[in-house]
C-alpha cells in the first residue's frame, strides 16, 4: 500500500477521527453536549427543559454516572450538567471545566426546574433532541447518528441549520471517512507500511490517556472494582494485567471519575478495551515503542471495521468487537501475520458473540474482561493447532464473511432484543 493510495489516507483520517478525547460516558456526554449548545442558543437560564432520546440512548444514560456532578446519574443529570456547567465548543469533554460550586449548581437546578424525558419515535437509532424554554425565549438542538453530530438548531422558531435529512435513517455509522472499503488484510498492510508520523499521535495520546484512568481504577475504589478483583484473585501474569488494566479503566470511567479517556467508535470502554491490553503485551514482550503504537492501532481499526456493520448503538455488547481488536493486536506482537491475526478474529468473535448492552454502567467492567480473555484464548487457540470452523454457529468461510454475519446478527437480528432491554430497565 502506497501512502497516495485512497485506502491509505482513510485509515490516517479514521484513527483522526475516531480517536477523540472525552471525558464520561459517552452517551450522557452527548446530552450534555446539546444542552450546552441549547444553553448557548437560549442565551438565558431554561426555566423548562424536555429532552427526547431514542431507546439506545436512554438505555445507556439510565444507570451510569455522570462525572463533575457530585455523584449523579441519567439523563436529567446530563442535561443539567450541559446547562449549567458545559462547554459545547470542548465536545466530548463539554463538562470538564464544571466548578465545585457549579456542581453544587447542577443539583439546585435539578431540584427546582422541570426536566422531562421522552422515548423518541424516531428513525434513527442514535438520537437526541433537547428543547429548552425561558420565559421569553425557546430553542431546539438535535442529534443523529453519533455523539457531536448536531443536525438542527433553532430559536424561536427560526431554523439556525437543519441537515437531519441528509443522513439515511438506517446509516450504521455516521463517520466522515467511508469504511466499506476495509479488510482485515487492507488494516494489516496499512499498519505494516505505515510512516510512524501518520499515525502515533492519536494512538500515543489513547495509550497515555488511557493507562492514566485504569491506574486510578486500580488505585481508588470504583464500581464493583472488577480490575482489582482480577488481580488479587489471579495474580499478575501477563493474560490477566491485559484484562486488569482494561477493567480497570471501565471501572473509573462508569462510576464517575472525572479523567478522560481516548474513545473509538464513539466508546470509551472500546476505546479502552483495543487499547490497554495490547501495552501491557508490549511491555511483555518487550518490542519496543514503534511496534507498540502499530500493534494498538491495528486493534483500534479491526475494532472500528467490526462495528462499522453493527452501528454506534445495539444490544450487541461493543466490547466483544474491541475484544476481537486487541487479540488481533497481541497476535501481531507475537509476529502474526494475516492467517494468524484472520483467525484469532473468527475465533474471538465465536466465543462472546451474543454478549448483549443492556445500558452503561458498573457491569461493563466484567464484560470488557470476558472480551479480552476471548480476544487472547483466540489467538492461542490457533497457534495450538485449534480453531472454529465454518458452520460452527455463526462462523463461516473467511473472516470478512464471518464479520459481516455478526453485523446482520447485531443490526437487525437484536432489534427487538434491543426493544426488550430497554422495557425492562424502564420497568
Amino acid at each position: 500500500m502506497q501512502k497516495t493510495d485512497t485506502l491509505y489516507t482513510a485509515y490516517v483520517e479514521v484513527l483522526k477521527e475516531e480517536l477523540l478525547p472525552a471525558m464520561g460516558c459517552t452517551e450522557p456526554i452527548a446530552i450534555a453536549y446539546a444542552a450546552a449548545a441549547a444553553r448557548r442558543i437560549l442565551n438565558e437560564l431554561p426555566c423548562e427543559v424536555c429532552v427526547t432520546a431514542s431507546g439506545n440512548i436512554i438505555k445507556n444514560v439510565k444507570s451510569v454516572f455522570v462525572p463533575n456532578t457530585g455523584g449523579l446519574r441519567g439523563i436529567p443529570a446530563a442535561a443539567a450538567a450541559g446547562i449549567i456547567a458545559g462547554h459545547d465548543e470542548l465536545l466530548l469533554e463539554v463538562i470538564s471545566k464544571a466548578t465545585e460550586a457549579e456542581q453544587a449548581e447542577i443539583k439546585a437546578y435539578m431540584e427546582h426546574t422541570p426536566i422531562t424525558v421522552k422515548l423518541s419515535d424516531s428513525p434513527y437509532i442514535f438520537d437526541i433532541d433537547i428543547t429548552v424554554k425561558s420565559e421569553r425565549h425557546t430553542a431546539n438542538v438535535r442529534i443523529v447518528g453519533h455523539h457531536t453530530n448536531i443536525v438542527h438548531m433553532e430559536k424561536d422558531g427560526e431554523i439556525l441549520l437543519d441537515t437531519c435529512a441528509d443522513t439515511p435513517a438506517e446509516s450504521t455509522d455516521s463517520g466522515i471517512c467511508d469504511r466499506s472499503s476495509f479488510s482485515v488484510k487492507t488494516i494489516l498492510e496499512f499498519v505494516e507500511c505505515a510512516e510512524l508520523c501518520d499515525i502515533e499521535t492519536p494512538v500515543k495520546r489513547q495509550i497515555d490517556y488511557n493507562t492514566r484512568i485504569a491506574k486510578e481504577g486500580l488505585s481508588g475504589s470504583w464500581g464493583a472494582n472488577i480490575g482489582k478483583v482480577l488481580l488479587e484473585t489471579y495474580g499478575d501474569d501477563v493474560k490477566i494485567r491485559a484484562r486488569a488494566m482494561a477493567a480497570a479503566g471501565s471501572d473509573a470511567r462508569m462510576n464517575g471519575c472525572s479523567l478522560p479517556v481516548v474513545i473509538v467508535s464513539g466508546s470509551g470502554n472500546q476505546g479502552m478495551t483495543a487499547s490497554l491490553p495490547v501495552v501491557e503485551y508490549a511491555k511483555e514482550l518487550n518490542v519496543g515503542y514503534e511496534k507498540m503504537i502499530r500493534a494498538v492501532a491495528l486493534s483500534d481499526l479491526v475494532t472500528i471495521h467490526l462495528k462499522s456493520g453493527i452501528g454506534r448503538l445495539s444490544a450487541y455488547c461493543g466490547a466483544v468487537s474491541a475484544g476481537c481488536g486487541c487479540g488481533a493486536g497481541i497476535a501481531y506482537l507475537y509476529g502474526g501475520g494475516l492467517k494468524e491475526i484472520d483467525h484469532t478474529i473468527v475465533n474471538s468473535i465465536a466465543i462472546d458473540s451474543g454478549m448483549v448492552c443492556d445500558g452503561a454502567k458498573a457491569s461493563c467492567a466484567a464484560k470488557i474482561a470476558s472480551a479480552v480473555d476471548a480476544g487472547i484464548l483466540g489467538y492461542h487457540m490457533y497457534k495450538n493447532g485449534q480453531q472454529f470452523r465454518a458452520g460452527d454457529g455463526l462462523v463461516t468461510k473467511g473472516v470478512e464473511e464471518t464479520i459481516r454475519n455478526i453485523g446482520i446478527l447485531a443490526r437487525e437480528g437484536m432489534r427487538e432484543t434491543d426493544r426488550e432491554i430497554l422495557h425492562i430497565m424502564c420497568d
